[in-house]
């Protein structure tokens, strides 16, 4: 059974002078010539991507889209007309945003978090700017301390909301954010808490010392890039340290922590070094 909208691994059964018609139980789909990989031939299996053409046809790709059925991306205008958008998702074909699913106009050029559905109607592939109903706390599939996909949902009063691993939200507090983000933006990190009503606090990066062992890399690597002193320690301020570690003062000294205990690095009036 094929998929559209996701990746499918199917099985080459005949080659033509416009590509390789790839299986589906049917009359075959077609993976255009100039998306076959150097070599293919009838007989091979091949992981190819599934959509529809401007023409309405099943087609097959070896690009690689931005975005798959389900996921929530952001993605750029390209078009718009007086039924909807037209996004850039990677493909020869762009992804089709109706009027309806819109929040507010969309303009050419213009960023848009958008989730990827597939029309019940024409069964092709379209997007949403309405996310928030496919969002839902009232059945957690997460834990504490799980490490989880985040994507920056907006901002609110006390941070920002998360859309957790595609299907939940919680909220990154001020106090958790160590770099400039924007909406859009994805990053790992994992669940700090879930409180009785099932809201989810989360946090960027691994908890605890998980966290710790990936600063002490991005310590060790701008050690090293300046000459093996930094003019930072544990009296610095903490928006010094974040404007250049991008961590906060708490994960910075527990980290150093770490290095100089292995006996990495060395601390010294007013700054630390490698150790020799």
């Amino acid at each position: 059974m094929t998929r559209i909208g996701t990746y499918n691994k199917l099985k080459a059964i005949r080659q033509t002078a416009v590509g390789l018609y790839l299986d589906d139980g049917k009359d075959g789909i077609l993976l255009p010539k100039r998306f076959v990989p150097k070599g293919a031939k009838a007989g091979d299996v091949l992981d190819v991507f599934l959509y529809h053409d401007s023409e309405g046809r099943m087609i097959a790709t070896t690009q690689q889209p931005k975005g798959i059925l389900g996921d929530i991306v952001k993605l750029r205008a390209v078009s718009a007309t007086p039924q909807g958008a037209f996004l850039d998702m990677g493909l020869m074909k762009d992804l089709f945003v109706p009027k309806s699913q819109q929040l507010g106009r969309m303009v050419p050029n213009g960023d848009y978090l958008v989730k990827i559905y597939l029309d019940e109607q024409t069964g092709r592939l379209a997007a949403t700017e309405k996310i928030d109903a496919f969002l839902s706390n009232e059945t957690l599939a997460v834990k504490e301390k799980e490490i989880v996909d985040l994507i920056v949902y907006r901002r609110t009063d006390i941070g920002y909301l998360m859309i957790i691993n595609n299907q939940h939200t919680g909220v990154l507090h001020f106090n958790e954010v160590y770099r400039n983000i924007q909406v859009g933006d994805r990053f790992k990190g994992f669940i700090k808490q879930v409180l009785p009503d099932n809201k989810i606090d989360v946090a960027a990066g691994r908890p605890g010392y998980g966290r710790v062992e990936e600063e002490t890399d991005k310590i060790l690597r701008l050690l090293h890039e300046n000459n093996g002193y930094l003019p930072y320690h544990d009296k610095s301020l903490p928006e010094d340290i974040y404007s250049f570690f991008g961590m906060s003062k708490k994960t910075f000294k527990m980290a150093t922590g770490s290095l100089y205990k292995q006996r990495r690095i060395s601390f010294t009036e007013n700054g630390i070094k490698l150790a020799e």
